[in-house]
C-alpha cells in the first residue's frame, strides 16, 4: 500500500474510533457518513419508495439505483442497488458488528462505599478483565426518554477501576485474580453526594426525572496512537470489531461514487450489534435484521419467494472480524504452522467444526478479491488444544443460507481496553472489501 494512502486511512479510522464509545454511536457516526455521501435513511416502520421508476413491479420498497441505509437500534445496514437489479439480483453483503467488550451500567447506578462515589457495571461480554484497570474510561451509549426518545450521551474521562497496590497485596505478579462483582466497580468521586444518573441526563440535556431507561457502556478514553518503527504499529480501544465496521463503510462509500451500471449485484454493509453476547438480539446477528432488508430490497424489485431463494442462492457474506496474529510471548497458544503475523494481511479464518463459515469455495473467492485488490492474505486456524471462537458468519449462513466466508484484521491483545495491530492490515482488508462489492 502507498504510504499516504495509508496514512489518510489510519488517521481517518482513528477518527471514525473516537467518534465510535458504543455501538449507538458508531451507528450515528456511520449514518452521519453515509449522509454526506448521498445515501438517505429508511424507516422500518414506514412504506419506502416505490420502485416503479426502473421498470420493475411498483411497489412500496426502494427506488432504482438506490442508496439507502437503515438503524435498528445498535445495528445499520446500507446499501447500493444498481439501476439494472431484477427481483433475481443476487448480494455482495459485508457482515461485521458495532460492540466490543466492556462494563455496562446497571439500575440504581450510585452507589456510596467508604467514603467513594462507585458505579454500578456489569460485565458485557468477554473483556480482557485486567486491561480494564486503571485507566480513564467514560460512560457512552444512549438514554430515553418517556416519550421513547432516544439521547446519546458520552461523558468523556469520568470512571476507573483502581488496582489494589502492591504494598496490599504482595503475592499480585504470581496471579491476580478479579472478582467481577467486588473488584471492578469503578469510582468517579468521593463523600456521599451524587447521582450518576442526574449527570449523565444534565450531558443529554435532558431532566433526571425525565430517563426512563438507558443502555450505557464504559470505553476507554486514551486515544488511538501510532507508534513503534516507521510508526508502523497502531493501539486503540474497539478495534474488534470496528476495523470492520470502518472497511466495510469506506469500501461501500467507494463504490458508491463509481459507476454501478454494469454491477451485477446489490452491495450491502451490515454491522450488528451484541455479536459479544452471541448475537441473540433483535438487532444482532441472530435476528431478523438481515433478512428483513434483503426480503424488503427483493420486493421492491417484484421479487417472489422462489425469486428471493434464487437470490440467496446465487449471494455472498464475507463475515469480517478481527482475529489474532501470532504472539511472540506465547506462540505455544498458536497453531504451529499456519502462523499469521501483524503487516502480512487480512486473515482467512477456517474452523473444521465450522466456528467460521469458510470453505473452500469461500476461500477460492477471498484468493480472488485479494488478487483484485492487490493484498496478501493469511491463514488462520486455531490450535486444537485451544477452544476457537465464532462470528457471525455461521449464523449467517444458517438462516440465510447465504454462502459465507470468514475474514478480518489480525490483531493482538483482542478484547483487551486498547488492542494491536500493524496499519497496513486495515487498509487491506478495507481493499479486498472493495474488491468484493466490484465482483471479484
Amino acid at each position: 500500500m502507498d504510504s499516504s494512502t495509508t496514512d489518510a486511512y489510519i488517521d481517518d479510522f482513528a477518527r471514525f474510533i473516537e467518534a465510535s464509545p458504543s455501538s449507538y454511536h458508531a451507528v450515528a457516526e456511520a449514518a452521519r457518513r453515509l449522509d454526506e455521501a448521498g445515501f438517505s435513511r429508511l424507516d422500518e416502520a414506514s412504506d419506502w419508495p416505490a420502485a416503479g421508476a426502473d421498470g420493475g413491479a411498483a411497489s412500496a420498497e426502494p427506488a432504482a439505483s438506490a442508496r439507502h441505509y437503515v438503524v435498528r437500534d445498535g445495528a445499520i445496514i446500507a446499501w447500493l442497488r444498481p439501476a439494472e437489479a431484477t427481483a433475481t439480483t443476487p448480494f455482495r453483503v459485508l457482515g461485521s458488528h458495532t460492540d466490543s467488550p466492556a462494563f455496562k451500567l446497571k439500575p440504581k447506578p450510585t452507589i456510596a462505599n467508604r467514603g467513594w462515589l462507585q458505579a454500578g457495571v456489569e460485565v458485557y461480554g468477554g473483556p480482557l478483565l485486567n486491561s480494564w484497570l486503571d485507566r480513564e474510561l467514560e460512560l457512552a451509549g444512549r438514554l430515553v426518554t418517556r416519550d421513547g426518545v432516544e439521547h446519546l450521551v458520552r461523558t468523556g474521562p469520568y470512571l476507573r477501576i483502581p488496582q489494589l497496590a502492591i504494598h496490599l497485596d504482595r503475592e499480585v505478579n504470581s496471579g491476580l485474580t478479579l472478582d467481577k462483582q467486588r473488584h471492578l466497580t469503578p469510582v468517579f468521586g468521593v463523600g456521599h453526594a451524587g447521582d450518576l444518573l442526574a449527570h449523565l441526563a444534565h450531558l443529554a440535556g435532558v431532566p433526571a426525572w425525565d430517563v426512563a431507561g438507558y443502555d450505557l457502556l464504559t470505553a476507554d478514553t486514551q486515544a488511538p496512537a501510532r507508534f513503534g518503527k516507521d510508526g508502523e504499529l497502531f493501539a486503540a480501544g474497539r478495534m474488534d470489531n470496528l476495523s470492520s465496521v470502518y472497511a466495510g463503510l469506506v469500501a461501500l462509500i467507494a463504490a458508491a461514487d463509481e459507476t454501478q451500471a454494469e454491477q451485477e449485484h446489490i452491495s450491502v454493509l451490515a454491522a450488528f450489534d451484541h455479536e459479544e453476547l452471541g448475537s441473540e438480539s433483535r438487532s444482532g446477528a441472530s435476528g431478523p435484521l438481515l433478512d428483513d432488508v434483503l426480503s424488503r430490497i427483493g420486493a421492491g424489485l417484484g421479487a417472489t419467494s422462489s425469486d428471493r431463494l434464487r437470490a440467496y442462492a446465487a449471494s455472498w457474506c464475507l463475515s469480517a472480524d478481527a482475529g489474532h496474529a501470532i504472539h511472540p510471548n506465547y506462540p505455544e497458544r498458536h497453531d504451529p504452522v499456519n502462523t499469521p503475523i501483524a503487516g502480512g494481511g487480512p486473515l482467512l479464518k477456517i474452523n473444521a467444526n465450522q466456528r467460521y463459515a469458510t470453505d473452500a469455495f469461500g476461500a477460492a473467492l477471498w484468493a480472488r478479491a485479494c488478487e483484485r485488490a492487490g493484498v496478501s492474505y493469511q491463514e488462520f486456524v486455531s490450535n486444537n488444544a485451544v477452544p476457537c471462537g465464532s462470528t457471525i458468519g455461521p449464523l449467517t449462513a444458517t438462516r440465510l443460507g447465504i454462502r459465507t466466508v470468514d475474514v478480518g484484521v489480525p490483531l493482538l491483545s483482542m478484547h483487551s481496553a486498547r488492542e494491536l495491530c500493524h496499519v497496513n492490515d486495515p487498509v487491506a482488508l478495507s481493499a479486498a472489501v472493495g474488491a468484493f462489492f466490484a465482483g471479484a
